[in-house]
């Protein structure tokens, strides 16, 4: 049993790499292969269709124009890219993308129908989810931070992780503008680095929970148990005991178990997920 354990426990290099080799042997699509290391694959829209997204969830796509705008969202390393200057590259068209995988599955038709998956996350089906959602978190100078949540579903809000390397980090001097961290959070147990604190990006997504009176989970693969630890810090800093029963942790795996076989394959092949 340890060995197996060890054997699902990788870092956010080698999930990387996995991801890559899956991608690079299943043969679909267009695609190019980034410089480095750490190679990345990187899809683009070819016939009509897109090796990185399901055919029914790419159709979905496009033809909701608030979920095409999200195919926009800028790539970081596009100066990795061969002939980097041919065409502007994307994030969601990365094979490793945890937008992508987001999309892949909420954006299925008919899944949010699913009495079985909208259950896992605790929301009633039919809703329609939107992906870079902007809630209003106030400051302490009155104005507010938009900062970007992946996606909204009803009064859930999801933060998904997939290949990323941490939460971010930040000074102290960020956290402590906002008007409400006290009474969230006790402050003296939030996970500490030097001048400052880790998992940022999660506390301002509790801190948006609680300013939309919602609820708030965090999507990451089983794989990845560094990111479950670094959530788990969070959530036991969080004060409100309301608010917490209202936070979570889903695993990739744990809703591919309440997937259409079609879609269940897809994570398999392409991620790993569910192996």
């Amino acid at each position: 049993m340890g060995r197996e354990r060890a054997e699902q426990i990788l870092s956010s290099t080698q999930l990387r790499r996995e991801i890559s080799a899956r991608n690079l042997a299943r043969g679909e699509g267009e695609y190019e292969v980034s410089y480095g290391e750490s190679q990345s694959v990187i899809y683009r829209e070819a016939d009509g269709g897109h090796g990185n997204f399901l055919a029914a969830s790419w159709a979905r796509i496009l033809a909701n124009p608030e979920w095409k705008r999200r195919l926009t969202k800028s790539y970081s390393a596009s100066r990795y890219v061969p002939r980097a200057g041919d065409r502007k590259r994307y994030e969601l068209e990365c094979a490793s993308s945890s937008d992508a995988l987001l999309m892949n599955l909420f954006c299925y038709p008919g899944l949010l129908r699913s009495g079985r998956f909208c259950g896992l996350l605790g929301v009633e089906t039919g809703l329609r989810p939107e992906f870079g959602f902007r809630p209003a978190i106030a400051l302490k100078n009155g104005r507010s931070d938009r900062t970007e949540i992946d996606m909204k579903l009803g009064g859930l809000l999801v933060e998904a992780k997939l290949t990323e390397g941490d939460f971010q980090r930040a000074p102290m001097r960020l956290l402590t503008r906002y008007r409400d961290l006290e009474e969230v959070f006790a402050v003296e147990q939030l996970p500490a680095v030097e001048g400052g604190v880790r998992s940022y990006q999660l506390i301002r997504c509790v801190l948006a929970a609680h300013a939309c009176g919602g609820s708030f989970v965090v999507l990451c693969d089983r794989r990845r148990p560094d990111l479950i630890d670094r959530w788990f810090e969070v959530m036991r800093a969080v004060a409100d005991a309301a608010l917490r029963t209202r936070m979570g942790l889903l695993t990739w795996q744990e809703l591919g178990a309440a997937l259409p076989g079609r879609v269940r394959r897809f994570l398999q092949e392409k991620y790993g997920i569910g192996e």
